[in-house]
């Protein structure tokens, strides 16, 4: 049961950073060369934020720490892709 509630964590918690990861691609992918840089720096900073916190909070909530990292990195990595594909297909309009 555990491991459910450890899985359904860090879907929600990988979910949460990806989205705004996505918003802020969203913002900052039709800018300039410097803007698409910073963008990519900002998306990695919130990724290693996202799974920090896992990390940190290992010892402190009742989960299956590797279930949630492994969850959690899953999660930015589909919101990532989708956000992705979603902008380079408006961009394409």
């Amino acid at each position: 049961m555990i491991t459910l509630w450890s899985v359904a964590a860090g879907l929600v918690w990988g979910t949460l950073f990806g989205l705004i990861g996505a918003r802020v691609t969203k913002k900052m992918a039709s800018g300039s060369e410097k803007e698409i840089s910073s963008m990519s720096l900002v998306r990695t900073v919130m990724d290693v934020i996202a799974l920090a916190a896992v990390y940190f909070t290992r010892n402190l909530l009742p989960l299956r720490f590797e279930v949630t990292l492994v969850s959690t990195a899953v999660a930015l990595t589909l919101i990532g892709i989708v956000a992705a594909f979603r902008i380079a297909a408006q961009m394409k309009k």
